[in-house]
């Protein structure tokens, strides 16, 4: 780079213009000379430095005070980085680097920004801490997530261009995951959980270079493979996480989507019939279209950039994804192919964050371009006939599986679509201009889904109404004059309560989410007013969900026009008279046209004529106001009582909807019609008490309030003063003490008066000063007087009081900016939104005057609680203790808690540092503390205290948040002189409560409450947790005008409101936590010890107290810990119940655990406390102790990090600019010290819980089972010998709980010692992953040479060793990569163990006798506990093969030959199953103990235990153990080379029928170990043919059972004969691209196998002929065709279906609707119609389905028996309806021809069958074939019905033969336009030409004898029921005579 570009990668800072007052650039902080991390300083290009699109909102612009320079953000900054490089370097990574991620993060989340150089450096940095070998995995986690927060936004770093990260690191995560046997051994214990490195691919592949797909390939493509499904999964799920999706440069050898888009199909069409797959390629696709779309060099056309063939594929699969259900068939998924993908699982996305509607509208979208608009088959004709072709499935009476889905697909094409169109517009997407979306596209896209987003919004259920909300917002942002109209004339009849409740309320969250668009849009915004009107009587008591929607709409049309009077002084129409005409006309016209109404007004009005109206409308405002506050007063009347109100209740969800509606009305309306609003409303207040609805009724005064404070407060003070003395002094109001929690009557009027006045003097500014003295003086007056409940109303009002005059907020809910209002307002101003850049914002800043106003209110209302509290507690209060009914309770909690309200009420004016008892500090000149120096860490340092302090509470630094007083004034001193007399009192009280009122719960919950306010609530209300509460409300706020694609487009009070929600952000960072102070620690001990209290209720309050006073006081933790340990210590000895089971509490399920287990002072005494209280005697401590484990106890003692691979490289880009090395290496030393220590006290604990658990109680010993594994077992240190015995006698204790616990430590330690062996003796290599495998072997592929395949193949059929084994299926199966692993042949012993671990496998062996062998195997054989664990158990099997691996090696005192022994007396005779059990674990054990041992020794074991195996297979089996020894083989020969395992195999491929035999199960058990062997074997079985010749001959086996496991087996056996084996990836990707687009067809069959098939299904024929129809006993027939059924049945559901589709047509078809005829077997009809009904569900290749098409055509029409023919029925609909984007024309109209023709079928049930078909197909036809279809069809019916009278009876004549054939085309004409009619079930308006049908119907054929009349009689029936909704509006597209005539039918009456 040169020189001058970037000095030294200096970074600008980005400089806010307005700071810059003394202009030129400040020399003293540029330091572009000197290395490192320097900050240069200068204005205008400083933000293209930082990110692409500037902000949208000038965050520091509008704060009320002055930020802090920048060179302040940026020391802060440098001084981060600085910590967080010596942290690094240190190896300090929890807390240290931890910790300063954190800071990071606070200093990015305060809307600073960092440089793109810097934020290169930090995010190949995380990327590379997140991922590097041997970190602590909870810090990989926040290292993870900071990767995350850096990489998110695309308008900070361009893919490709600023920042390329490397693919590798994270493939390795990702193999390690899901290959685990591809990697280095044991090294499962360490990795990081799945969920993790997905989210890590989410946001890192995008940044992966897209030159590298090649090598991606290359590398993952060869582990594909369908012989072992799991391959495939894991493939494509890998690819789909990491291959970036960028198009790569435009350079020969690069590889551009269409050169590997065809192999991605061919491997797409290797798994059919599985969703998942499904879903991962819209997922892969959808991103490719979309980072596609702005590349010029990819080309592009109407199928973005795809190809027909691909597109029309796509949408294919779109169509089964929806699930819709079509005729009779079955799911087009299988779900047992899903659950093959294994480990693959862990590679799905997760169906929350990228729900599939996501992935399938981002595909349609971004493909899409004006190129689709004339082209058909484009992507937009498809979406549009996709559209077309299910509308009826959004109809909300036909709802199913597939609602939700459709909803969310609608939903995200218009997101998608409209934030394509935005973002395109603005330019930040900067698509080729022939690609962009143009009108016309806009036009047609919102067409194709006007219908069914307007059917969907009526929908019934929550989920899809949501999303069609969503849907109309966009549809009408993106062409309002087309969708609002016909919102508008489907919402207007609902509104007038014509149609039923829920279209109401879907109507009125509709115009919710349109209000906005409407408003600024011509013509359309007229009607808002009138709409206004209709929805008030949407307020109502009863129907309070409806309520809460009309106020939304309230509230959004509030947000988006004044409620100001436009007319004109001189305006002819002064009244409303004239909108109020135009307003009825228009809906006339609606009602007249219909739904499909088209109205533009942009043409139809002229502008002059338009206002005219508007205007006119706006006249009725004040009118609306007032009965808009009529029906509110009313509502709050008939509210329940509030006790009643249950939380998230709807009367709640409407109390809180109200303020929110009402805020911006009132901010909305102009002066006028504000002075009559507030007159009602006083009015109201003044006159009534309606107690229920007392916050109600605050919140609406404090709208009022925050609109117009001066008006407001002017009316409202005087007269609420008045009412509350008259109360007190005339009605005694609150005059004593009131028991209970309900406000007495009495008292009611007082409190509605108390919290009316409490809310108006809140958030409303300084307004109030005015009145300073009135409300100081009620202040006072109402605490002297008052008892009782209401006292807590009168500090509550205290409390609002103060918080309005110290906080700084903005009082600022103008819909306008002042200029705007001034002017005037106009027309032009409706639904105009500002420019953040433009805003200006009234503040609240306290000035001088309140905060001394407020400081005194403070005072008095202490000295008040002071003195009461003091008497309260001296020796002779006032009131007496003794005193009945509690009143001295009463009154201490009373006064506490006015206590603790006046202090949260001025938090913000104390100030952290006085708080913490440090003393002065320099200011600036703004009263704002310097930036603070960041002391080194301030722990005691005790090396053992790793981290006891939580990071969250390290030093931080501050930024300025605006404090208010100067420091050591003498109103600061004052204040904070108060703030620790009331800590001092508080702790008082608390040694007098605990002395002498122990029992008194009220009084501590109150104490505790004012604790926890004193400590947290200091700079800021930490209690209140505004910041959240005002988040969430903005989020709720802005959901109706948030539109994807734009930045806050938000009306202004909803801008004003997020600069104070930035404000309050930057006050909650700077009182993040504090340092304590003497007093604070003397409270949190107080704290601590009520926390382990006698009494629940005050340890629950206590403990949550305590909670959050440690959370804001820095090392609070290790101050508390100690005491609670020793009160757990005495409670524990002497059964102190209460206290135990709050020490459990509070020390482990709080957040002191993690400081517990990162603290070794503290730790290990924990730890035995726990597992003491193991064996407490009560139930309830019991199961919370159980509970505990799962907290964080269960991590306890598990290993640090003791090595850690960095790469230095990355560390040094954020170098500092000094010299740091001192520092580093004294942090270094220090950390290794720490490591040390704390592990050798681990290691002490481990000993000393071994000792504990030798002779303890069996609950005690489990605990410490747990401890001591986590803490004793270390690969460098391996285990001390006290746990080796433990574990080797523990495996064979009495109780079985704890022999488990103690064989899996000894596995562990097996694991553990092997482990250390192969990594070389050290850990380091193991976390390296350099292990010294010596068996292991690199095999390169030779794949130039032409055999190498079919050689490779030949090796596992020839019987001599082969130089080595290929455990692994994938090598080879799709294409080979440059080399693959395997196993040496011969393997070597292996010999590599030092003195520890030969020390300690001595040690087992001596523990290893005969006896152990006995008892072990004694234990396995006994009956288990529960019937779920009686099964082969791995885990057994598994501890024996290592124990066997010592005995064979001559290690243990038990000897081979004592095995075989000990193995003969378990098995014995072999009648018992567990005696099987047993067995089959040992017989496993043994063999695999072997497999990696030398020749000799393998031979001797397999020669001693194949035999038993194959003894026991041979004639050992039975129904109850077959399934532990099918367990027993596939451990042996699973996953592993057939050729290992030889003599097992030869044995079963040997196998071959006995027909003689009758032992049916001895039989089929065989084939099922053989079908067993060949799915372990896979590809690699080569014996097939003897055996498949053997199954053939015998497909008519007499045994079911055997029948089964023989079809089964073949389809396995084909199964497996299927493989690829590409010479290399290239010529895969080659060879797919030069057959066509989508690939090479696979699956394609052998001659062989056509040969087979046909012989068998001619042998079927032959015996079909043999067999005697009617014949009731089994035939060769029968059972012939029962297996091959399986076969079939086995292939079609499986991945593999599509080998046979060649044969359907003319092998398959008629030999099954034989089948299903042979009604004497009913297991063979399900059988044969099962695997009917499979057929059209196979996805056929396009164009190839021709055949079967004719031939379901041919037998429809010839078969002679109608069984068949109705049969043909349900797969032809099924196949046109999946084939709808494949079929080719021709064939459509065969089809349609056909089903036409069937309607004259002589059997009546076909002839009905072909009618509900043809409904169905014309039903799901796009609609222009739909037309075409539709007329003819028509036409050709009526003429038949016209032709084809009923004929007349003539008496005594026998009807002739041609009468019968006219009765049949008659029912033929009928039921053929029954199916039109049925076609359009929910159409309304109904189609033009169906009335007409529908009276012919009725008039003429109604009337008919027989089967006709009655069909006549069901459709008209149908339709009618189809139609109950909408009736009123369809029977106006009927002519009065053709009503007559349908009534005719339908309403005569049945008893006449």
């Amino acid at each position: 780079m040169e020189d001058g570009a970037l000095t030294n990668g200096r970074s600008h800072a980005h400089f806010l213009q307005h700071i810059l007052q003394n202009g030129g650039t400040n020399e003293a902080i540029s330091r572009a000379t000197s290395p490192g991390m320097s900050f240069g300083v200068n204005g205008a290009d400083s933000e293209q430095h930082k990110r692409y699109r500037p902000r949208t909102y000038p965050y520091f612009k509008l704060l009320p005070y002055n930020v802090e320079e920048e060179a302040e953000r940026n020391a802060a900054l440098e001084e981060i980085l600085k910590q967080l490089y010596i942290a690094i370097k240190a190896e300090d990574i929890s807390p240290g680097a931890v910790h300063w991620t954190r800071e990071l993060r606070g200093w990015l989340n305060l809307k600073f920004e960092i440089t793109r150089t810097l934020r290169v450096k930090l995010v190949k940095l995380y990327y590379m801490l997140a991922l590097s070998p041997g970190m602590d995995y909870a810090a990989t986690e926040r290292f993870e997530s900071m990767f995350r927060v850096l990489t998110k936004r695309k308008h900070y770093l361009k893919p490709g261009e600023d920042l390329i990260l490397d693919w590798r690191p994270l493939w390795k995560e990702v193999k390690t995951m899901v290959l685990p046997n591809e990697m280095a051994t044991h090294q499962a214990g360490r990795k990081r959980s799945h969920k993790n490195i997905a989210s890590m691919c989410t946001y890192a592949y995008q940044y992966f270079d897209p030159r590298e797909r090649q090598a991606m390939l290359d590398e993952m493509l060869p582990y594909f493979s369908t012989s072992e499904i799991t391959g495939a999964f894991i493939v494509m799920g890998a690819l789909n996480m990491l291959m970036p999706t960028h198009p790569a440069p435009n350079e020969p050898g690069q590889l551009q989507p269409q050169d590997y888009l065809p192999t991605f199909f061919h491997l797409w069409a290797l798994v059919n019939r599985s969703k998942a797959f499904d879903i991962m390629f819209f997922d892969i696709f959808s991103r490719l279209a979309r980072d596609s779309l702005t590349s010029e060099h990819v080309p592009f056309s109407e199928y973005g950039i795809y190809t027909k063939a691909q597109s029309d594929l796509i949408f294919t699969a779109l169509l089964r994804l929806t699930e819709i259900p079509v005729g009779q068939a079955t799911s087009p998924y299988i779900q047992l192919i899903d659950l093959g993908a294994g480990l693959g699982m862990y590679l799905e996305r997760d169906k929350k964050k990228n729900p599939l509607g996501y992935s399938i509208a981002r595909w349609i979208v971004m493909s899409m371009s004006p190129a689709c608009i004339d082209k058909p088959g484009s992507i937009l004709s498809n979406l549009e006939g996709m559209m077309e072709s299910i509308d009826t499935f959004f109809h909300p009476s036909n709802q199913g599986a597939w609602t939700d889905m459709l909803a969310q697909i609608v939903f995200h094409l218009v997101d998608f679509f409209v934030m394509r169109w935005n973002r395109e517009q603005s330019g930040e997407l900067d698509t080729p201009v022939e690609r962009r979306i143009n009108d016309a596209l806009k036009r047609r896209f919102v067409l194709s889904l006007k219908e069914v987003m307007f059917m969907g919004l009526f929908s019934k259920k929550a989920k899809p109404l949501n999303y069609f909300f969503g849907a109309i917002q966009g549809l009408a942002y993106l062409e309002p004059h087309l969708i609002l109209p016909g919102a508008l004339q489907r919402f207007y009849p609902s509104l007038q309560g014509l149609v039923e409740v829920h279209r109401t309320q879907s109507s009125l969250c509709g115009l919710q989410m349109t209000a906005n668009v409407m408003s600024k849009h011509k013509g359309l915004r007229c009607h808002v007013t009138a709409l206004l009107a209709l929805a008030l009587p949407g307020i109502d008591a009863n129907d309070l969900s409806k309520t809460q929607h009309t106020l939304n709409f309230i509230q959004s049309v509030a947000y988006s026009i004044p409620f100001v009077n436009l007319t004109k002084e001189h305006d002819e129409f002064r009244d409303t008279t004239l909108a109020i005409q135009w307003v009825q006309g228009e809906m006339e016209r609606m009602e007249r046209e219909g739904p499909n109404v088209e109205i533009d007004y942009r043409t139809e009005l002229t502008d002059e004529a338009e206002e005219d109206i508007l205007r006119s409308s706006t006249a009725g405002f004040g009118e609306f106001v007032m009965s808009l506050l009529g029906k509110v007063f009313t509502l709050l009347e008939n509210l329940p009582e509030a006790a009643r109100v249950r939380s998230g209740s709807p009367e709640e969800a409407v109390i809180n909807t109200l303020p929110a509606a009402l805020t911006p009305l009132f901010a909305a309306l102009s002066p006028e019609n504000f002075d009559m609003a507030l007159e009602k409303v006083a009015t109201f207040v003044g006159g009534h008490v309606v107690h229920q609805a007392r916050d109600a009724m605050a919140f609406i005064c404090n709208a009022l309030c925050k609109a117009n404070p001066e008006k407001t407060l002017k009316i409202f003070i005087p007269m609420l003063v008045v009412g509350i003395r008259n109360e007190i002094d005339y009605n005694e109001a609150a005059s004593d003490r009131s028991a209970g929690t309900d406000v007495l009557p009495r008292d009611r009027a007082l409190v509605w008066h108390i919290s009316m006045l409490s809310m108006i003097i809140v958030h409303v500014g300084d307004s109030l000063m005015p009145y300073k003295k009135e409300l100081f003086d009620i202040a006072l007056y109402m605490q002297e007087k008052c008892r009782g409940i209401p006292t807590i109303h009168v500090s509550n009002y205290i409390h609002h009081l103060l918080l309005n005059l110290t906080l700084i907020y903005p009082v600022d809910g103008a819909l306008y900016e002042p200029n705007v209002i001034e002017r005037g307002l106009q027309v032009s101003d409706w639904g105009r939104t500002v420019n953040p850049n433009e805003l200006t914002i009234n503040w609240h800043h306290p000035s001088e005057g309140e905060v001394k106003f407020a400081v005194e209110l403070f005072e008095s209302q202490v000295k008040t609680a002071v003195v009461r509290l003091t008497d309260l507690i001296s020796d002779k209060p006032s009131i007496s203790r003794k005193g009945k009914n509690k009143e001295w309770s009463d009154e201490v909690s009373r006064n506490l808690s006015q206590l603790r309200l006046i202090i949260s009420g001025i938090a913000t004016l104390f100030d952290p540092k006085k708080a913490s008892g440090q003393g002065d500090q320099v200011t600036d000149q703004n009263g704002d503390s310097l930036m603070e120096d960041v002391d080194s860490m301030p722990e005691d340092d005790n090396p053992l205290a790793e981290a006891a302090e939580d990071a969250e509470t390290r030093p931080q630094f501050h930024y300025r948040a605006g404090y208010l007083l100067e420091k050591n004034s003498e109103v600061y001193n004052h204040l904070h002189k108060l703030r620790e007399d009331i800590g001092y009192l508080l702790s008082k009280i608390h040694t007098f409560l605990t002395d002498q009122q122990e029992d008194d719960v009220a009084c501590f919950t109150a104490l505790y409450s004012a604790y926890r306010t004193w400590i947290t609530d200091v700079g800021n209300e930490r209690s209140a947790h505004t910041l959240e509460r005002v988040t969430r409300l903005y989020a709720s706020d802005i959901r109706a005008f948030k539109i994807s694609g734009l930045r806050k487009v938000y009306p202004r009070p909803l801008l004003v409101r997020r600069a104070g929600i930035y404000h309050f952000q930057r006050a909650k960072h700077n009182s993040s936590a504090r340092h304590k102070s003497d007093l604070d620690k003397r409270l949190l001990l107080e704290l601590a010890a009520s926390a382990v209290s006698l009494y629940a209720e005050v340890r629950v309050n206590a403990q949550s107290a305590l909670e959050a006073a440690l959370k804001s006081l820095i090392g609070g933790r290790p101050l508390v810990i100690p005491p609670l340990l020793s009160t757990f210590k005495k409670a524990l000895e002497t059964d102190d119940f209460d206290r135990i089971k709050g020490s459990l509490y509070t020390l482990l399920f709080g957040s002191l655990t993690k400081t517990i287990s990162k603290d070794w002072r503290f730790a290990p005494e924990l730890v035995e406390l726990y597992i003491r209280s193991a064996s407490v005697d009560k139930p309830s401590i019991q199961k919370i102790s159980g509970q505990a484990l799962y907290g964080g106890l269960a991590e306890f003692g598990k290993s640090l990090e003791h090595y850690i691979v960095v790469n230095q490289n990355l560390v040094q880009a954020i170098e500092p600019k000094d010299d740091w090395t001192q520092k580093i290496s004294s942090r270094h030393d220090f950390i290794l010290q720490r490591r040390k220590k704390v592990e050798a006290k681990k290691a002490d604990l481990a000993l000393k819980l071994i000792d504990i658990s030798k002779n303890s109680h069996w609950k005690i010993a489990g605990r410490c089972a747990i401890f001591i594994l986590n803490s004793g077992l270390r690969i460098q240190t391996l285990a001390p010998p006290s746990l080796v015995d433990l574990a080797v006698n523990g495996a064979i204790d009495d109780h079985p709980g704890l022999r488990n616990s103690y064989a899996e430590a000894f596995i562990r330690i097996f694991t553990h010692i092997e482990t250390r062996a192969i990594y070389g003796h050290s850990a380091e290599k193991y976390i390296r992953e350099e292990e010294t495998p010596i068996n292991k072997v690199e095999v390169t592929v030779r794949s130039d040479e032409p055999d190498w395949t079919e050689n490779f193949l030949a090796g596992f059929a020839s019987p001599e060793l082969p130089e080595y084994f290929v455990d692994r299926d994938f090598p080879g199966w799709l294409a080979w990569g440059k080399s693959f692993k395997a196993m040496k042949a011969r393997p070597e012993e292996f010999t590599d163990f030092d003195e520890l671990e030969t020390s300690l496998r001595k040690q087992i062996g001596g523990l290893l006798t005969r006896e152990w062998y006995e008892k072990y195997f004694a234990y396995m054989k006994q009956e288990p506990r529960d019937s779920s664990s009686d099964r082969f158990r791995v885990h057994n099997a598994a501890l024996l093969i290592q124990t066997f691996d010592l005995t064979l090696s001559g290690l243990s005192t038990a000897n081979f030959e004592d095995i075989k022994e000990l193995v003969k007396t378990t098995f014995e005779d072999g009648t018992d199953k567990h005696q099987h059990r047993a067995t089959s674990e040992i017989i496993a054990a043994l063999l695999m103990s072997v497999m990696g041992r030398p020749i000799e020794v393998r031979n001797k074991v397999w020669a001693y235990g194949v035999p038993i195996l194959l003894k026991v297979f041979a004639d050992g089996l039975t129904p109850e153990n077959i399934t532990y020894w099918m367990t027993c083989l596939h451990m042996i020969i699973g996953g592993r080379d057939p050729r290992q395992s030889r003599e097992i195999f030869d044995k079963l491929v040997a196998f071959r029928l006995d027909m003689n035999s009758n032992a049916a199960f001895k039989e089929s058990s065989k084939v099922q170990l053989l079908e067993f062997a060949i799915q372990d074997a896979g590809w690699h079985f080569r014996f097939e043919k003897p055996i498949l010749q053997d199954f053939l001959a015998h497909i008519d086996h007499p045994y079911k059972a055997v029948r089964e496991a023989i079809g089964r087996t073949i389809a396995s056996i084909y199964r497996t004969r299927y493989f690829e084996a590409f010479q290399d990836v290239n010529t895969l990707l080659h060879d797919n691209k030069a057959a066509s687009s989508i690939g090479i067809k696979p699956y394609m069959p052998t001659s062989d196998f056509t040969a087979t098939l046909k012989d068998v299904f001619s042998r079927l024929e032959v015996w079909r002929g043999e067999r005697t129809p009617g014949q009731q006993t089994p035939s060769s027939y029968t059972s012939g065709s029962k297996t091959v059924l399986l076969w079939l049945d086995t292939t079609l559901q499986s991945y593999e279906c599509t080998q046979l589709l060649d044969y359907f047509p003319d092998v398959f078809m008629e030999q099954l609707l034989h089948m299903m005829d042979v009604k004497e077997d009913p297991e063979l009809q399900r059988l044969a119609y099962q695997v009917y009904r499979h057929l059209p569900n196979i996805p056929f290749r396009a164009g190839e389905d021709g055949e079967f098409i004719s031939a379901l055509i041919r037998i429809g029409k010839v078969s002679t028996s109608w069984h068949q023919r109705l049969r043909t029925l349900i797969n032809m609909q099924v196949i046109y309806f999946r084939r709808i984007f494949l079929i080719r024309p021709a064939q459509q109209q065969a089809l349609f021809d056909a089903v036409a023709d069937m309607l004259e079928d002589t059997q009546h049930e076909v002839r009905m069958g072909a009618s509900t078909t043809l409904a169905g197909m014309i039903r799901c036809s796009p609609v222009a074939l739909r037309n075409n279809i539709l007329s003819s069809l028509k036409t050709k019916f009526v003429e038949a019905l016209r032709k084809n009278p009923m004929p007349k009876k003539r008496p005594g004549v026998s009807t002739p033969i041609n009468n019968n054939q006219q009765v049949i085309r008659r029912h033929a004409a009928v039921l053929g336009l029954g199916a039109l009619v049925n076609a359009f079930p929910y159409a309304t308006p109904p189609p033009e030409w169906m009335p007409e049908v529908l009276a012919m119907l009725a008039s003429k054929a109604a009337n008919d004898a027989g089967a006709i009349g009655k069909t006549v009689k069901t459709i008209l029936a149908d339709f009618k029921k189809t139609r109950q909704d909408t009736w009123v509006t369809d029977q106006k597209y009927f002519t009065p005579d053709q009503l007559e005539d349908l009534e005719g039918v339908l309403w005569k009456s049945y008893f006449a």
